[in-house]
C-alpha cells in the first residue's frame, strides 16, 4: 500500500507534460518487458485455459482499466480529490469478492457499501458537482474503481496459484499485443521536447513499483491472508495518498476532503466487520465454469 499511495500524485505529475493515453498504456508497455524478462528467469510454469480468462480480467482491470481511467481523470482534476474517490476501492474490492465467492453476506454489509459510495457522490456534488454537473474526472475515477477492484479480487484468486509474481507478470505480457503499439504509436506522435523531468520520474515510478513491483508483494498477501483479510490494508492508501499530494504537489486539503476520507475508511471497516459476519458459503464463484 506504501508503493500504491504514491501513483495518484505521481500520475498527476505525469500527466502534466506527458499524454495521458500514453502515460496509460506506456507503464503498462514498460511494465510488460520487464514481466518478460521475468517470466524467462523464472521460468514461470504456462498457464491454463482457464486461468488464461481469468487472467482477462485482470488485465482489463489493472493492466489497461484503472491506468488509463485514472489517467484522463488526473489531467483535470487533483491527486488529492482523486484519493477520496479511490477511497472506495476497498469497498469495490470486497463487494467483487462476495461475487466471486458466492457469499451471502448480510444486510449491514450492503448498507455499509451503500453509505460509503454516498459519502463519495456527496463529496462530488459538493465539491462541484452541484455547480455543473458530475465532472467527466469523477465518472473515470468511480469506473478506475470498479475495474481495479474486479482485477484485485481475481488476480488475488489466481496468486494461490500461479504466485503473485508470476500472476501479474503473465497479465502483463497478454497485454503486450495491445500496449505495444499503442504506445509505440503515442511516442511517435506526442510532442515530448517540453517534458520535466519530474514527469519523467514519475512515468518510471508508475511503470516499476504501480504497475510491476507493487503487485508482487500486494497479491502474495492476498494470496496468503485472502482478500477479506489482507484487504483492509488498503484502508491506509487515502489517508497515504493524501499526505503525498501535499509533500510532492503542494496541494491544498480541505476540511470536506480529510473528512469524506475518513467517513469512507469508516464504512470500509464497517463492510469488513459486516462480512466477517456471514455464514460460510457453498456457492460457485460467477467466474468460474
Amino acid at each position: 500500500m506504501l508503493g500504491f499511495s504514491v501513483t495518484l500524485p505521481a500520475t498527476r505529475l505525469a500527466v502534466a507534460d506527458l499524454d495521458p493515453w500514453l502515460v496509460a498504456f506506456g507503464r503498462s508497455a514498460v511494465a510488460g518487458v520487464l514481466a518478460l524478462a521475468y517470466l524467462y528467469g523464472t521460468n514461470a510454469p504456462r498457464p491454463t485455459r482457464a486461468q488464461l480468462r481469468r487472467l482477462g480480467l485482470v488485465v482489463l482491470g489493472i493492466v489497461v482499466g484503472f491506468p488509463t481511467f485514472t489517467s484522463l481523470a488526473l489531467v483535470s482534476t487533483t491527486s488529492s480529490h482523486g484519493a477520496v474517490v479511490i477511497a472506495c476501492l476497498p469497498m469495490a474490492t470486497a463487494v467483487f469478492a462476495v461475487l466471486r465467492d458466492g457469499e451471502r453476506p448480510p444486510a449491514m454489509f450492503w448498507l455499509a457499501s451503500v453509505t460509503g459510495m454516498v459519502a463519495v457522490l456527496g463529496f462530488i456534488a459538493a465539491s462541484g458537482g452541484l455547480s455543473g454537473g458530475v465532472s467527466l474526472a469523477d465518472v473515470f475515477l468511480l469506473v478506475a474503481v470498479v475495474l481495479a477492484g474486479l482485477g484485485y479480487v481475481e488476480g488475488g484468486a489466481l496468486a494461490r496459484e500461479l504466485g503473485g509474481g508470476t500472476t501479474i507478470a503473465l497479465a502483463l505480457v497478454l497485454s503486450l499485443p495491445v500496449t505495444m503499439p499503442v504506445t509505440f504509436a503515442l511516442s511517435t506522435t506526442s510532442s515530448r521536447g517540453d517534458v520535466g523531468t519530474s514527469a519523467w520520474l514519475a512515468f518510471g515510478y508508475v511503470s516499476l513499483v504501480s504497475m510491476f513491483l507493487g503487485f508482487f508483494a500486494w497479491y502474495a498477501g492476498l494470496a496468503r491472508g485472502g482478500v477479506a483479510r489482507v484487504g483492509q490494508v488498503q484502508l491506509a492508501q487515502p489517508v497515504l495518498t493524501l499526505g503525498w499530494s501535499v509533500l510532492l504537489l503542494g496541494e491544498r486539503v480541505g476540511l470536506l476532503t480529510v473528512l469524506t476520507a475518513l467517513a469512507v475508511v469508516a464504512c470500509v471497516v464497517w463492510t469488513q466487520r459486516a462480512r466477517s459476519y456471514a455464514a460460510p458459503s457453498t456457492g460457485v464463484s460467477i467466474w468460474r465454469e
